[in-house]
Protein backbone atom coordinates (compact mmCIF):
# COMPACT_ATOMS: atom_id res chain seq x y z
CA UNK A 1 0.00 0.00 0.00
CA UNK A 2 3.10 2.57 0.99
CA UNK A 3 4.68 1.69 -2.07
CA UNK A 4 1.25 2.61 -4.24
CA UNK A 5 1.23 6.09 -2.77
CA UNK A 6 4.52 6.38 -3.45
CA UNK A 7 4.03 5.72 -7.01
CA UNK A 8 0.75 7.50 -7.19
CA UNK A 9 0.80 10.54 -5.21
CA UNK A 10 4.81 11.50 -5.54
CA UNK A 11 6.98 9.39 -8.29
CA UNK A 12 9.12 12.29 -9.22
CA UNK A 13 9.71 13.69 -5.52
CA UNK A 14 10.46 10.58 -4.56
CA UNK A 15 13.26 9.06 -7.10
CA UNK A 16 14.83 12.46 -7.05
CA UNK A 17 15.39 12.12 -2.96
CA UNK A 18 16.09 8.53 -3.28
CA UNK A 19 19.25 9.86 -6.19
CA UNK A 20 20.14 12.30 -4.31
CA UNK A 21 20.03 10.65 -0.81
CA UNK A 22 22.09 7.59 -2.19
CA UNK A 23 25.04 10.01 -3.72
CA UNK A 24 25.34 11.65 -1.05
CA UNK A 25 25.74 8.71 1.24
CA UNK A 26 28.15 7.85 -1.11
CA UNK A 27 30.33 10.60 -0.34
CA UNK A 28 29.70 10.39 3.76
CA UNK A 29 31.20 7.17 4.01
CA UNK A 30 33.85 8.30 6.41
CA UNK A 31 32.46 7.19 9.89
CA UNK A 32 31.56 3.99 9.99
CA UNK A 33 30.58 3.04 6.33
CA UNK A 34 27.25 4.90 7.28
CA UNK A 35 26.59 2.25 9.59
CA UNK A 36 23.71 3.09 12.52
CA UNK A 37 25.28 4.84 15.51
CA UNK A 38 24.04 4.96 19.03
CA UNK A 39 22.54 7.57 19.74
CA UNK A 40 23.84 8.40 23.34
CA UNK A 41 27.60 8.34 20.83
CA UNK A 42 26.38 11.36 18.81
CA UNK A 43 24.14 13.33 21.32
CA UNK A 44 23.67 13.67 25.07
CA UNK A 45 20.33 12.69 26.37
CA UNK A 46 18.77 14.92 28.70
CA UNK A 47 21.05 17.13 29.39
CA UNK A 48 21.30 19.00 33.36
CA UNK A 49 23.23 22.73 32.74
CA UNK A 50 23.37 24.93 29.85
CA UNK A 51 26.29 25.65 27.95
CA UNK A 52 25.84 28.79 29.68
CA UNK A 53 24.18 28.85 32.76
CA UNK A 54 21.77 31.60 34.12
CA UNK A 55 21.57 34.22 36.91
CA UNK A 56 18.61 34.11 39.07
CA UNK A 57 17.40 37.48 37.69
CA UNK A 58 17.84 36.81 33.92
CA UNK A 59 15.02 36.09 31.82
CA UNK A 60 14.44 32.81 30.18
CA UNK A 61 11.93 31.68 27.53
CA UNK A 62 8.93 29.90 28.90
CA UNK A 63 8.16 27.09 26.92
CA UNK A 64 4.38 24.56 27.88
CA UNK A 65 3.59 21.60 25.63
CA UNK A 66 1.23 24.21 23.91
CA UNK A 67 4.39 26.11 22.80
CA UNK A 68 5.18 23.50 20.17
CA UNK A 69 3.06 23.01 17.24
CA UNK A 70 2.45 19.58 15.78
CA UNK A 71 4.42 18.11 13.05
CA UNK A 72 6.16 21.52 11.95
CA UNK A 73 8.91 21.40 14.16
CA UNK A 74 7.99 25.10 15.44
CA UNK A 75 8.41 26.70 18.86
CA UNK A 76 6.63 29.52 20.59
CA UNK A 77 9.48 30.89 22.57
CA UNK A 78 8.15 34.86 23.42
CA UNK A 79 6.54 33.88 26.76
CA UNK A 80 9.36 34.78 29.50
CA UNK A 81 10.36 34.23 32.94
CA UNK A 82 12.82 34.63 35.26
CA UNK A 83 15.26 31.90 36.32
CA UNK A 84 14.69 31.82 39.20
CA UNK A 85 10.58 30.80 38.96
CA UNK A 86 11.79 28.14 36.68
CA UNK A 87 14.80 26.78 37.43
CA UNK A 88 13.14 24.00 39.72
CA UNK A 89 10.10 21.70 38.16
CA UNK A 90 10.75 22.49 34.78
CA UNK A 91 12.79 20.80 31.64
CA UNK A 92 15.95 23.13 30.88
CA UNK A 93 17.03 23.38 26.87
CA UNK A 94 19.15 25.43 25.12
CA UNK A 95 19.32 26.96 20.78
CA UNK A 96 19.82 23.93 19.07
CA UNK A 97 18.45 21.45 21.23
CA UNK A 98 15.75 19.13 19.79
CA UNK A 99 12.75 18.55 22.29
CA UNK A 100 10.77 15.73 22.55
CA UNK A 101 6.95 15.32 23.71
CA UNK A 102 7.34 11.73 25.79
CA UNK A 103 3.62 11.40 27.23
CA UNK A 104 0.66 10.45 25.13
CA UNK A 105 -1.56 12.33 22.53
CA UNK A 106 1.53 14.66 22.32
CA UNK A 107 4.40 12.63 21.28
CA UNK A 108 1.95 10.57 18.56
CA UNK A 109 0.59 14.00 17.19
CA UNK A 110 4.08 15.13 16.17
CA UNK A 111 5.36 17.43 19.17
CA UNK A 112 8.99 18.11 18.53
CA UNK A 113 11.02 20.99 17.67
CA UNK A 114 14.91 22.10 17.23
CA UNK A 115 15.14 25.41 20.21
CA UNK A 116 15.95 28.11 18.16
CA UNK A 117 15.40 31.90 19.08
CA UNK A 118 14.96 31.44 22.72
CA UNK A 119 15.75 34.30 24.62
CA UNK A 120 19.16 34.55 25.81
CA UNK A 121 19.22 30.78 23.93
CA UNK A 122 17.65 29.54 27.13
CA UNK A 123 14.52 27.76 28.13
CA UNK A 124 12.65 25.95 30.20
CA UNK A 125 9.51 24.29 29.24
CA UNK A 126 7.24 21.24 30.31
CA UNK A 127 8.55 17.70 32.09
CA UNK A 128 7.34 16.30 29.98
CA UNK A 129 9.89 16.88 27.10
CA UNK A 130 12.90 14.92 26.43
CA UNK A 131 16.09 16.97 24.95
CA UNK A 132 18.25 15.75 23.34
CA UNK A 133 21.46 17.99 22.38
CA UNK A 134 23.79 16.85 19.46
CA UNK A 135 27.22 16.50 19.39
CA UNK A 136 29.75 17.96 16.83
CA UNK A 137 29.90 15.13 14.56
CA UNK A 138 26.20 15.22 14.02
CA UNK A 139 23.83 18.47 13.01
CA UNK A 140 20.87 19.09 15.02
CA UNK A 141 18.74 19.51 12.56
CA UNK A 142 19.56 16.17 10.73
CA UNK A 143 18.76 14.87 14.39
CA UNK A 144 15.27 16.71 14.37
CA UNK A 145 14.14 15.10 10.83
CA UNK A 146 15.31 11.64 11.97
CA UNK A 147 12.80 11.84 15.20
CA UNK A 148 10.44 12.75 13.12
CA UNK A 149 10.34 9.17 10.81
CA UNK A 150 7.53 7.45 10.90
CA UNK A 151 10.13 4.09 11.87
CA UNK A 152 11.46 5.89 14.89
CA UNK A 153 7.75 7.37 15.62
CA UNK A 154 6.31 4.09 15.73
CA UNK A 155 9.19 2.47 17.70
CA UNK A 156 8.96 5.28 20.37
CA UNK A 157 4.83 4.09 20.72
CA UNK A 158 5.63 0.61 20.91
CA UNK A 159 7.86 1.13 23.71
CA UNK A 160 5.92 3.47 25.98
CA UNK A 161 5.36 2.56 29.57
CA UNK A 162 2.93 3.40 32.26
CA UNK A 163 -1.18 3.32 32.91
CA UNK A 164 -3.38 3.78 30.49
CA UNK A 165 -4.04 8.16 29.41
CA UNK A 166 -0.20 8.82 30.80
CA UNK A 167 1.88 6.64 28.89
CA UNK A 168 5.28 8.13 28.19
CA UNK A 169 8.29 7.35 25.91
CA UNK A 170 11.32 6.19 28.84
CA UNK A 171 14.70 7.72 28.38
CA UNK A 172 16.08 3.93 27.75
CA UNK A 173 14.32 3.93 24.23
CA UNK A 174 16.55 6.70 23.28
CA UNK A 175 19.48 5.32 24.66
CA UNK A 176 18.96 1.96 22.63
CA UNK A 177 18.28 3.99 19.26
CA UNK A 178 20.61 3.82 16.22
CA UNK A 179 20.59 6.64 14.06
CA UNK A 180 22.88 6.47 10.20
CA UNK A 181 25.71 9.52 10.91
CA UNK A 182 27.07 10.15 7.41
CA UNK A 183 29.67 13.19 7.54
CA UNK A 184 28.68 16.91 8.47
CA UNK A 185 28.21 17.62 4.17
CA UNK A 186 26.44 14.97 3.80
CA UNK A 187 24.01 15.78 6.69
CA UNK A 188 23.99 19.06 5.60
CA UNK A 189 22.57 18.25 1.68
CA UNK A 190 19.77 16.10 3.11
CA UNK A 191 19.01 18.78 5.56
CA UNK A 192 19.08 21.31 2.83
CA UNK A 193 17.04 19.16 0.77
CA UNK A 194 14.57 17.61 3.46
CA UNK A 195 14.13 21.33 4.45
CA UNK A 196 12.83 22.65 0.53
CA UNK A 197 10.55 19.66 0.09
CA UNK A 198 8.80 20.07 3.84
CA UNK A 199 8.62 23.61 3.08
CA UNK A 200 6.35 23.42 0.22
CA UNK A 201 4.39 20.83 1.37
CA UNK A 202 4.04 23.09 4.62
CA UNK A 203 2.98 25.56 2.28
CA UNK A 204 0.44 23.59 0.85
CA UNK A 205 -1.06 21.96 4.27
CA UNK A 206 -1.60 25.73 5.75
CA UNK A 207 -3.39 26.73 2.18
CA UNK A 208 -5.40 23.67 3.14
CA UNK A 209 -6.34 24.76 6.67
CA UNK A 210 -6.95 28.11 5.01
CA UNK A 211 -9.73 26.27 3.06
CA UNK A 212 -10.90 24.22 5.92
CA UNK A 213 -11.81 27.61 8.19
CA UNK A 214 -12.69 29.52 5.20
CA UNK A 215 -15.46 26.36 4.86
CA UNK A 216 -16.34 26.71 8.35
CA UNK A 217 -16.99 30.30 8.03
CA UNK A 218 -19.15 29.78 4.85
CA UNK A 219 -21.56 26.62 7.29
CA UNK A 220 -21.84 29.24 9.67
CA UNK A 221 -22.79 31.60 7.65
CA UNK A 222 -25.64 29.70 5.88
CA UNK A 223 -26.77 28.48 8.92
CA UNK A 224 -27.46 32.00 9.93
CA UNK A 225 -28.72 32.99 6.82
CA UNK A 226 -30.89 30.08 7.24
CA UNK A 227 -32.45 31.28 10.89
CA UNK A 228 -32.86 34.77 9.55
CA UNK A 229 -35.26 33.91 6.58
CA UNK A 230 -32.47 34.90 4.33
CA UNK A 231 -31.75 31.47 2.53
CA UNK A 232 -35.20 31.22 0.41
CA UNK A 233 -38.17 33.89 -0.10
CA UNK A 234 -40.16 34.15 2.53
CA UNK A 235 -43.75 32.27 2.38
CA UNK A 236 -45.44 36.05 3.26
CA UNK A 237 -43.42 37.07 -0.38
CA UNK A 238 -44.24 34.11 -1.98
CA UNK A 239 -48.46 34.64 -0.86
CA UNK A 240 -48.44 38.09 -2.10
CA UNK A 241 -46.59 37.40 -5.46
CA UNK A 242 -49.69 34.93 -5.94
CA UNK A 243 -52.16 36.15 -4.02
CA UNK A 244 -53.09 33.97 -1.83
CA UNK A 245 -53.26 33.68 2.13
CA UNK A 246 -50.85 31.30 3.90
CA UNK A 247 -50.45 30.11 7.92
CA UNK A 248 -48.39 31.98 9.76
CA UNK A 249 -45.91 30.98 12.39
CA UNK A 250 -47.87 32.38 14.99
CA UNK A 251 -51.35 30.64 13.67
CA UNK A 252 -49.30 27.19 13.22
CA UNK A 253 -48.37 27.59 17.12
CA UNK A 254 -51.87 28.77 17.55
CA UNK A 255 -52.61 25.09 16.35
CA UNK A 256 -49.77 23.53 18.04
CA UNK A 257 -51.11 24.28 21.70
CA UNK A 258 -54.45 24.02 20.81
CA UNK A 259 -53.28 20.07 20.32
CA UNK A 260 -50.91 20.19 23.55
CA UNK A 261 -54.27 21.37 25.34
CA UNK A 262 -56.23 18.37 24.31
CA UNK A 263 -53.20 15.76 24.78
CA UNK A 264 -52.60 16.96 27.95
CA UNK A 265 -56.02 16.92 29.43
CA UNK A 266 -56.15 13.68 27.88
CA UNK A 267 -53.30 12.69 30.16
CA UNK A 268 -54.94 14.67 33.23
CA UNK A 269 -52.34 16.83 33.04
CA UNK A 270 -53.06 20.72 33.17
CA UNK A 271 -50.06 22.53 32.92
CA UNK A 272 -49.03 25.36 30.51
CA UNK A 273 -45.94 25.01 28.41
CA UNK A 274 -43.80 28.08 29.00
CA UNK A 275 -43.39 30.95 26.38
CA UNK A 276 -40.56 31.77 25.10
CA UNK A 277 -37.93 34.88 26.34
CA UNK A 278 -37.05 36.58 23.26
CA UNK A 279 -35.52 39.76 24.54
CA UNK A 280 -32.22 40.95 22.81
CA UNK A 281 -33.41 38.87 19.66
CA UNK A 282 -33.65 40.81 16.27
CA UNK A 283 -36.70 40.92 14.60
CA UNK A 284 -38.67 37.80 13.06
CA UNK A 285 -39.38 38.02 9.46
CA UNK A 286 -42.79 38.61 8.40
CA UNK A 287 -44.71 35.68 9.49
CA UNK A 288 -42.55 34.04 11.63
CA UNK A 289 -43.06 33.37 15.47
CA UNK A 290 -41.47 32.56 18.73
CA UNK A 291 -41.83 29.43 20.60
CA UNK A 292 -40.35 27.90 23.13
CA UNK A 293 -38.91 24.38 23.05
CA UNK A 294 -41.73 23.17 25.71
CA UNK A 295 -44.24 24.78 23.39
CA UNK A 296 -43.09 22.82 20.48
CA UNK A 297 -43.08 19.93 22.49
CA UNK A 298 -44.59 16.49 22.73
CA UNK A 299 -46.94 16.93 25.38
CA UNK A 300 -47.18 13.18 26.57
CA UNK A 301 -43.59 12.61 26.11
CA UNK A 302 -41.52 15.80 27.52
CA UNK A 303 -37.60 16.53 26.33
CA UNK A 304 -35.27 14.34 28.70
CA UNK A 305 -31.60 13.70 29.05
CA UNK A 306 -29.49 10.31 28.68
CA UNK A 307 -28.00 8.66 31.47
CA UNK A 308 -27.43 5.46 30.20
CA UNK A 309 -23.55 4.42 30.01
CA UNK A 310 -22.28 2.48 27.43
CA UNK A 311 -20.56 -0.25 29.48
CA UNK A 312 -19.74 -3.35 28.01
CA UNK A 313 -20.59 -4.01 24.27
CA UNK A 314 -23.63 -6.17 23.70
CA UNK A 315 -23.62 -7.55 20.22
CA UNK A 316 -27.18 -7.91 20.48
CA UNK A 317 -28.20 -5.50 22.48
CA UNK A 318 -30.09 -2.01 22.10
CA UNK A 319 -27.92 -0.09 19.76
CA UNK A 320 -27.03 3.22 22.32
CA UNK A 321 -26.24 6.91 20.77
CA UNK A 322 -23.23 8.83 22.64
CA UNK A 323 -22.22 12.52 22.41
CA UNK A 324 -19.28 10.83 20.41
CA UNK A 325 -22.02 9.93 17.95
CA UNK A 326 -23.29 12.95 17.08
CA UNK A 327 -22.17 15.72 14.50
CA UNK A 328 -22.95 17.87 12.11
CA UNK A 329 -26.15 17.15 11.90
CA UNK A 330 -25.92 13.51 11.83
CA UNK A 331 -25.52 10.47 14.16
CA UNK A 332 -22.65 8.19 12.89
CA UNK A 333 -25.01 4.86 12.98
CA UNK A 334 -22.06 2.26 11.78
CA UNK A 335 -20.20 2.29 15.15
CA UNK A 336 -23.08 2.95 17.74
CA UNK A 337 -22.27 0.69 20.88
CA UNK A 338 -25.10 -1.89 22.16
CA UNK A 339 -26.11 -1.91 25.46
CA UNK A 340 -28.49 -4.92 27.54
CA UNK A 341 -31.82 -4.51 26.33
CA UNK A 342 -32.69 -5.02 29.96
CA UNK A 343 -31.13 -1.77 31.60
CA UNK A 344 -32.51 0.13 28.64
CA UNK A 345 -35.88 -0.99 29.24
CA UNK A 346 -35.53 0.79 32.26
CA UNK A 347 -34.82 4.28 30.83
CA UNK A 348 -37.98 4.45 28.65
CA UNK A 349 -38.25 8.95 28.55
CA UNK A 350 -34.98 8.29 26.66
CA UNK A 351 -35.77 5.06 24.23
CA UNK A 352 -36.43 6.57 20.45
CA UNK A 353 -38.74 6.43 17.73
CA UNK A 354 -37.44 8.48 14.78
CA UNK A 355 -37.97 12.08 14.23
CA UNK A 356 -36.51 13.41 17.66
CA UNK A 357 -33.81 15.89 17.80
CA UNK A 358 -30.60 15.14 19.76
CA UNK A 359 -28.44 17.73 21.35
CA UNK A 360 -25.50 17.19 23.33
CA UNK A 361 -25.46 18.72 26.67
CA UNK A 362 -21.42 17.92 28.00
CA UNK A 363 -18.41 18.15 26.47
CA UNK A 364 -18.71 18.66 22.60
CA UNK A 365 -22.27 20.60 23.49
CA UNK A 366 -24.41 21.66 21.03
CA UNK A 367 -24.08 19.03 18.73
CA UNK A 368 -27.28 18.14 17.15
CA UNK A 369 -29.64 15.51 14.54
CA UNK A 370 -32.51 14.50 13.78
CA UNK A 371 -33.20 10.65 14.61
CA UNK A 372 -33.06 8.69 11.39
CA UNK A 373 -36.64 6.08 11.68
CA UNK A 374 -33.67 3.45 11.54
CA UNK A 375 -32.99 4.28 14.86
CA UNK A 376 -36.11 3.35 16.29
CA UNK A 377 -36.03 1.53 19.72
CA UNK A 378 -32.37 2.80 20.23
CA UNK A 379 -31.44 4.95 23.56
CA UNK A 380 -29.56 7.57 24.44
CA UNK A 381 -26.00 7.84 26.28
CA UNK A 382 -25.58 10.26 29.37
CA UNK A 383 -25.51 13.78 28.04
CA UNK A 384 -27.35 13.52 25.28
CA UNK A 385 -30.69 15.45 25.49
CA UNK A 386 -34.12 14.33 23.89
CA UNK A 387 -36.19 16.58 21.76
CA UNK A 388 -39.42 15.43 21.09
CA UNK A 389 -41.51 17.42 18.90
CA UNK A 390 -45.12 17.76 17.35
CA UNK A 391 -46.05 16.74 14.38
CA UNK A 392 -47.40 20.02 12.61
CA UNK A 393 -43.21 21.36 12.98
CA UNK A 394 -40.11 19.95 10.84
CA UNK A 395 -37.92 18.41 13.12
CA UNK A 396 -35.04 19.39 10.70
CA UNK A 397 -35.46 23.15 11.12
CA UNK A 398 -35.59 22.69 14.38
CA UNK A 399 -31.84 20.95 14.40
CA UNK A 400 -30.66 23.75 11.96
CA UNK A 401 -31.95 26.19 14.69
CA UNK A 402 -29.74 25.08 17.08
CA UNK A 403 -27.07 24.00 14.97
CA UNK A 404 -26.42 27.56 14.02
CA UNK A 405 -23.43 28.61 16.24
CA UNK A 406 -25.66 31.98 17.25
CA UNK A 407 -28.31 30.13 18.90
CA UNK A 408 -25.49 27.77 20.90
CA UNK A 409 -23.70 31.25 21.88
CA UNK A 410 -26.94 32.30 23.62
CA UNK A 411 -27.51 29.22 25.28
CA UNK A 412 -23.92 28.96 26.81
CA UNK A 413 -24.64 32.43 28.18
CA UNK A 414 -28.10 31.69 29.76
CA UNK A 415 -26.13 28.39 31.31
CA UNK A 416 -26.26 28.48 34.90
CA UNK A 417 -22.75 26.77 34.97
CA UNK A 418 -19.77 28.55 35.71
CA UNK A 419 -16.80 25.57 36.15
CA UNK A 420 -17.27 24.59 32.85
CA UNK A 421 -18.94 24.91 29.19
CA UNK A 422 -22.05 22.59 29.70
CA UNK A 423 -25.79 22.86 28.85
CA UNK A 424 -28.94 21.95 30.92
CA UNK A 425 -32.23 20.48 30.01
CA UNK A 426 -33.61 23.93 31.36
CA UNK A 427 -31.67 25.59 28.55
CA UNK A 428 -33.14 23.34 25.99
CA UNK A 429 -36.32 23.60 27.42
CA UNK A 430 -36.61 27.23 27.23
CA UNK A 431 -34.76 28.37 24.94
CA UNK A 432 -36.22 30.71 22.17
CA UNK A 433 -36.54 28.82 18.48
CA UNK A 434 -37.78 30.40 15.56
CA UNK A 435 -41.57 29.36 14.04
CA UNK A 436 -41.50 30.20 10.18
CA UNK A 437 -44.63 29.18 8.53
CA UNK A 438 -44.39 24.48 7.65
CA UNK A 439 -43.92 25.56 3.91
CA UNK A 440 -41.15 27.29 4.50
CA UNK A 441 -39.25 25.23 7.14
CA UNK A 442 -39.38 22.77 4.52
CA UNK A 443 -37.71 25.05 1.96
CA UNK A 444 -35.41 26.29 3.98
CA UNK A 445 -34.15 23.26 5.55
CA UNK A 446 -33.62 22.34 1.50
CA UNK A 447 -31.88 24.54 0.54
CA UNK A 448 -29.28 24.61 3.73
CA UNK A 449 -29.44 21.02 3.32
CA UNK A 450 -28.29 21.79 -0.44
CA UNK A 451 -25.78 24.00 0.68
CA UNK A 452 -24.32 22.10 3.13
CA UNK A 453 -23.78 18.92 1.25
CA UNK A 454 -21.57 20.69 -1.24
CA UNK A 455 -19.71 22.33 2.01
CA UNK A 456 -19.31 18.91 3.42
CA UNK A 457 -17.78 17.46 0.24
CA UNK A 458 -15.70 20.37 -0.26
CA UNK A 459 -14.35 19.62 3.46
CA UNK A 460 -13.94 15.68 2.94
CA UNK A 461 -11.71 16.35 -0.18
CA UNK A 462 -9.76 18.80 2.11
CA UNK A 463 -9.29 15.88 4.49
CA UNK A 464 -8.77 13.89 1.99
CA UNK A 465 -5.58 15.96 0.49
CA UNK A 466 -4.58 16.75 4.54
CA UNK A 467 -4.15 12.84 4.57
CA UNK A 468 -2.17 12.76 1.62
CA UNK A 469 0.22 15.55 2.47
CA UNK A 470 0.84 13.57 5.90
CA UNK A 471 1.81 10.48 3.71
CA UNK A 472 3.75 12.59 1.69
CA UNK A 473 5.83 13.65 4.65
CA UNK A 474 6.82 10.28 5.92
CA UNK A 475 7.75 9.11 2.98
CA UNK A 476 9.82 11.96 2.28
CA UNK A 477 11.32 11.55 5.74
CA UNK A 478 11.42 7.82 5.58
CA UNK A 479 13.64 8.10 2.42
CA UNK A 480 15.86 10.44 3.67
CA UNK A 481 16.81 7.44 6.44
CA UNK A 482 16.44 4.19 4.70
CA UNK A 483 18.59 2.35 7.09
CA UNK A 484 16.00 1.03 9.29
CA UNK A 485 16.11 3.00 12.97
CA UNK A 486 16.05 0.35 15.48
CA UNK A 487 15.90 0.66 19.01
CA UNK A 488 18.13 -1.67 21.53
CA UNK A 489 20.67 -3.06 18.53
Amino acid sequence: MTNELRVQEEPAVYKVLLDRIASVRESGRDRNSGALIPLPEVAELNPRRFSNQPLDTDLVSFVPMRAVEEESGSIDSTSLRPWSEVKKGYTAFQNGDVIVAKITPCMENGKFALASALHGGRAAGSTEFHVLRAKPELLPKYLLHFIFTPAVRRAAKMNMKGAAGQLRVPIQFFEGLRIPVPALDAQREIVAYLDEQLSRLDASVAALHRVQANLKRYRASVLKSACEGRLVPTEAELARQEGRDFETGGRLLLRILAERRERMSALSKQKEAVSAVTSGFAELPEGWSWASVEQINLAARPCAYGVLQPGNDQPEGVQLVRVGDVNDGRIDIEDLKRIDPEIAAAYPRTKLSGGEVLITLVGAIGRTAVVPTALAGANTARAVGVIPLSPHISAHWVEHWFRNPSTLDRMVAASHEVARKTLNLEDVRLAAVALPPLAEQHRIVAEADRRLSLIRVADAQVAANLARAQRLRQSILQAAFTMPAQAGQ
